[in-house]
């Protein structure tokens, strides 16, 4: 990836090879750290930039991994909006954070509550009108990591209200 100088069409071209790589192995990606060392550098940063023909990557993929039936394709669809995230761009991770707030796995709450708790680290507003919207169906683990830095008595707040 680009971190001196221009984006060429060729680190695009790799860029996109490595991605599709990357998503037709998925299932190989079978444990968090795995997925959490890889998504946002993968699959994030891939979205960032535009392909060899000079247009973005579909940001569609993520709501396609967040639906697929395999845990590991629905936590890469989380994580790898960190990469998003740390650009300001916060609207993916909410999208699908609200499209996996009834998930019955702990490993899918907690990389949900990682990546709001990521979005209030960037703008602590967004964070709260998210919550604000949505503390009520949230699981409690997703809550807890999502208030995690928020001051005490903010964290108080959250808690009692759910």
């Amino acid at each position: 990836l680009p971190r001196r100088g221009a984006d060429t069409p060729s680190l695009a071209a790799k860029r996109g090879k490595i991605a599709r790589f990357y998503l037709a192995h998925a299932s190989r990606a079978n444990n968090w750290d795995l997925v959490d060392l890889s998504a946002p550098y993968i699959i994030g940063r891939w979205l960032l930039y535009p392909d060899a023909d000079g247009k973005l990557p579909d940001r569609g993929i993520l709501d396609t991994l967040a639906s697929h039936s395999d845990l590991w394709h629905q936590r890469i669809g989380i994580v790898a909006t960190l990469a998003l995230i740390r650009q300001g761009q916060t609207a993916d991770t909410l999208r699908i954070a609200t499209r996996l707030l009834d998930h019955r796995h702990d490993l899918i709450h907690k990389a949900t509550g990682w990546m709001l708790r990521e979005v209030g680290k960037k703008d602590p507003g967004c964070l709260l009108e998210y919550l604000e919207s949505h503390f009520r169906d949230m699981p409690r683990t997703a809550l807890r990591y999502a208030i995690e830095r928020l001051p005490e008595p903010q964290r108080l707040y959250w808690l009692k209200r759910q």
